[in-house]
């Protein structure tokens, strides 16, 4: 395996076959380096084929200190991270004004190309991945990606791990709050078979009182392929396990008397989880113009969560064990095909089903709360399945070397059943088949400049194990809410080793709901519209010197929605979602020992109510630095400082949002400045 040097470049080429027409050019851009390898039977290339799209390489992310890896997100471009702060309930990244609430789940997450949220559309299989093993991260904004159906609503995020190669890189970290943690990564290439091994564990007490966690995870990945690398097959294997307790969330009170308090009523709140994986894939490239590509997968996720939400003085509605057991089965089939220099083919099926269960108990007041004895009563005891049969087909249709347009067509179908704890069965929502057509046009104006546009369609269908996601008693029927997105962009290369871009996009909604499984909530949002700029700008100035910065601009609105009362929502923000989300970031490399670097991101205030009458809360302006020395060509060190500036700031929600509390806002505060220092070993 050879490493390309692609900082702020186009990504890449991910396979040796070259399946296409010859490129028009792309809008990708690219943070750091990703690694090129001859895989057999690479399917199109995602930069070759969409539009804005990002790309971090694995040098980006190995060496940075997060509790769980979808905080790594933060450094790429218009990406919101909701930092819940809860246990193994961390939180989740998002992008396109669509939030991290858990109510409107709208980002489709990939491992490795296997899709990877749980039932609710939640993106908790991210915490299986730690940074030392990630190959790069691409991220896909907006509707036209036809590959995928379920929650790809805005888009998509695939955690690509490594494959192949010869290494042994471990990292060995300690900071603040007690953090503790060991990552091991190795890989061994050896003739036609490659393994590839992680062993990660992590311990800390966190910022705040109540917060101990701990958990590892370990993963491995055997591929076998023949002498003339045009068939490959290969199994990947995980476990992952987490302890964690939970602060609680504060009022305003009790966090101006202390930000690291944990109330005395979630002084046993905690989260224990299991999650688990095997996929086996299989590439093969019959021909010098034909590519099939299958993956089988299934992933496991069981959790026991006890939480103690608000400050009721009794009555047993926040005091909840919540119980999840889900399996999910699947088969993704791709088949590209290279008719001839104009036009390329690319297709593929896929089919997934849900076996879950989930399980929510009551209990009854007390400080702490005792979750060991019999609870007051249960809520939830539902066994429910949801069967997922998709598929799409494209066209890359390049006329000349300076156009290409790319016509796309999915469909998918759902179907399933549910138990409900009083022995009433129901059959899921019939959606019909749900069409989603999409168009992608990228014209090189000049060898610096390409510009493209796009249109296209996705879906939201409702989540769960009750009505209305379930035809239960006197539940009336429910249409999926169709996204309707359009984009126009330009990518352009001003100078030598810089690059930028810059997009219009608006998505508009029918029918969107608010989805909260756990509770039981589904709220109609109505049509609502969301629409915004991105901007980017990443350049390498020398061998010395690299920048980046990027600023979204975005906003979500309800174009047509009332309340229970009557009273129209029209014009109002759709809750939690900043208007501003911005990042910026320098490295300086001194000389061969000593490299030096500083990452700020920042974004804007947010409404936590539907009605916008609880006032604006959430925006924050955070700054990072960091420092490696070089002690050998094996061995570095090096140390982060977080929150540099020791900036206050905290994730806030409403309580009596959707489901009954104490009209207040309830707050989690983010940790202040802390640091770490790594041993990082190379062999």
């Amino acid at each position: 395996m050879k490493t390309a040097s692609a900082s702020f470049a186009v990504l890449a080429v991910l396979g040796a076959p070259d399946l296409y027409a010859a490129q028009s050019g792309n809008s990708t851009l690219t943070l750091g380096e990703v690694r090129v390898s001859n895989q057999a039977g690479v399917a199109l290339r995602t930069e070759n084929v969409l539009t804005s799209v990002d790309v971090m390489g694995g040098d980006q992310v190995e060496d940075k200190n997060v509790m769980n890896s979808w905080q790594l997100l933060g450094q790429m471009p218009g990406i919101q991270l909701t930092e819940t702060g809860q246990g193994a309930e961390s939180g989740k990244a998002t992008f396109r004004a669509f939030n991290g609430e858990g109510y409107i789940n709208g980002i489709k997450v990939l491992i490795d190309g296997i899709p990877s949220n749980v039932n609710s559309g939640n993106q908790r299989f991210i915490d299986m991945v730690f940074p030392l093993d990630i190959d790069f991260i691409e991220v896909v904004r907006g509707t036209n990606d036809p590959r995928y159906g379920l929650h790809n609503i805005g888009g998509n995020i695939n955690y690509v791990t490594r494959q192949g190669g010869n290494y042994i890189d471990s990292r060995l970290t300690y900071g603040s709050f007690d953090t503790r943690e060991v990552q091991l990564a190795i890989g061994h290439e050896e003739g036609n078979f490659a393994q590839n091994y992680l062993l990660a564990k992590q311990d800390a007490e966190g910022f705040r009182d109540n917060g101990n966690s701990n958990k590892y995870s370990l993963g491995g990945k055997w591929f076998l392929s023949d002498d003339a690398q045009t068939f490959r097959i290969g199994l990947i294997a995980r476990l992952y396990h987490h302890q964690a307790e939970e602060g609680g969330f504060l009022t305003r009170e009790e966090m101006h008397a202390s930000r690291t308090q944990s109330p005395e009523k979630n002084a046993n709140d905690s989260d224990d989880r299991d999650m688990k994986h095997l996929s086996l894939h299989m590439d093969w490239q019959l021909n010098d113009d034909l590519n099939l590509s299958n993956k089988l997968y299934y992933n496991s996720y069981e959790d026991d969560r006890t939480i103690t939400f608000t400050s009721y003085p009794t009555g047993d509605a926040p005091r909840q064990r919540r119980l999840w057991d889900e399996q999910q089965t699947g088969v993704l089939s791709n088949l590209t095909w290279r008719v001839n220099d104009l036009i390329t083919l690319d297709g593929g099926i896929n089919f997934e089903e849900q076996d879950n269960a989930y399980r929510r108990q009551r209990y009854p007041y007390g400080v702490p709360t005792d979750f060991d004895v019999a609870p007051t009563r249960i809520q939830n005891d539902d066994h429910y399945s949801l069967r997922n049969l998709g598929g799409y087909v494209q066209a890359i249709i390049q006329p000349t070397e300076s156009l290409k347009i790319i016509p796309a067509m999915r469909v998918d179908k759902f179907d399933g059943n549910t138990t409900l704890l009083s022995g009433e069965k129901a059959s899921l929502q019939d959606y019909g088949w749900i069409r989603q057509p999409k168009l992608s046009v990228v014209y090189s104006l000049t060898e610096e400049v390409d510009l493209y546009a796009n249109w296209g369609r996705t879906f939201q269908i409702l989540t769960g194990s009750t009505g209305p996601a379930y035809m239960t008693a006197g539940q009336g029927k429910y249409d999926p809410s169709i996204n309707t997105g359009k984009e126009v962009g330009v990518k352009f290369r001003p100078f030598d080793g810089t690059e930028a871009r810059v997009a219009v996009w608006q998505q508009d909604a029918t029918d969107e709901v608010a989805n909260m499984p756990a509770t039981e909530t589904t709220v109609g949002l109505g049509e609502t519209r969301r629409r915004g700029v991105d901007m980017q700008i990443s350049a390498r100035l020398n061998d010395q010197w690299t920048v980046w910065a990027s600023h979204a601009i975005q906003e979500a609105k309800v174009v047509k929605a009332f309340t229970a009362s009557g009273e129209s929502l029209a014009g109002k923000e759709v809750f939690s979602t900043p208007r501003y989300i911005s990042n910026l970031g320098m490295d300086y490399q001194l000389n061969d020992d000593w490299r030096f670097g500083v990452q700020a991101r920042a974004q804007g205030d947010y409404y936590i109510d539907s009605e916008n009458t609880q006032g604006k809360y959430g925006g924050f302006a955070v700054l990072d630095a960091n420092v490696r020395y070089q002690v050998s060509s094996s061995t570095s060190i090096d140390l982060q400082m977080k929150n540099l500036t020791d900036r206050e700031y905290e994730y806030v929600w409403y309580d009596n949002f959707f489901w009954g509390g104490n009209d207040q806002a309830m707050f989690s505060p983010a940790p202040g400045r802390s640091a770490y220092v790594s041993l990082n070993m190379k062999l």
